[in-house]
């Protein structure tokens, strides 16, 4: 079953073709890589797989909702509800523990739970850390509870953009492993990214090419 479909996208910012003729299938369960050189379209194929933007022309069906025509209130509901998303810059909330920060992402879903926020943040390792500010973290420490955060309210898609981009290597390691044990658990996983290595864990990688799709490496090792 396809938990995400872009069908025939394109989008346009003037004269500028950021995507062209996009078709693209995800099954459910599915982890995928896209990469690609800047500006060839990456960023904009996130923000309209994230219901951030909208493309110009064709269609996105995510998790069997149509979102290319929605409106932008029902694109932020699509995104509180079906997606979790994980940033290279984490943006938490600097004066918020990385408990609250989890519980942040529940208000706007439902009801803040402790008690669901700190089995997140434990799925993560960071359940002893759960009172402490951002600066008191690492950045690896910042992205788990970026990770735990986007988990808490069970989204039907994981979109990671560039989660290692500001990490060690050990840290990267921890992350990745990390996204190895939520896709043998079922999660549909994205990640946008620039690290071959990264990409090579996941199963398929989308290879962008100013605004197309060049080709689809099938990993051998994800």
């Amino acid at each position: 079953m396809d938990i995400l479909a872009l069908q025939d996208i394109s989008k346009t910012y003037g004269s500028l073709h950021a995507l062209q003729h996009i078709n693209l299938q995800v099954k459910q369960g599915e982890w995928l890589a896209i990469m690609g050189p800047s500006g060839s379209g990456k960023t904009t194929m996130m923000n309209i797989i994230g219901c951030m933007d909208k493309p110009s022309s064709g269609q996105v069906i995510l998790d069997g909702v149509r979102i290319s025509k929605e409106s932008a209130k029902n694109l932020t509901a699509l995104r509180r509800d079906k997606i979790g998303l994980i940033f290279q810059q984490f943006h938490l909330v600097q004066y918020l523990s990385a408990l609250e920060n989890v519980m942040v992402a529940q208000y706007y879903h439902s009801m803040p739970d402790e008690r669901e926020a700190l089995e997140a943040l434990e799925r993560v390792g960071l359940k002893d850390r759960a009172k402490h500010l951002p600066g008191q973290l690492s950045g690896g420490e910042q992205q788990r509870v970026c990770i735990a955060r986007a988990l808490i309210n069970y989204p039907a898609l994981i979109l990671a953009d560039e989660p290692t981009g500001n990490l060690d290597e050990a840290n990267e390691q921890i992350v990745i492993g990390i996204f190895k044990q939520l896709h043998a658990a079922g999660s549909t996983i994205i990640v946008v990214t620039h690290d071959p290595e990264v990409a090579a864990d996941a199963q398929r990688t989308v290879i962008l090419e100013h605004g197309r799709i060049s080709r689809i490496v099938q990993n051998t090792q994800g």
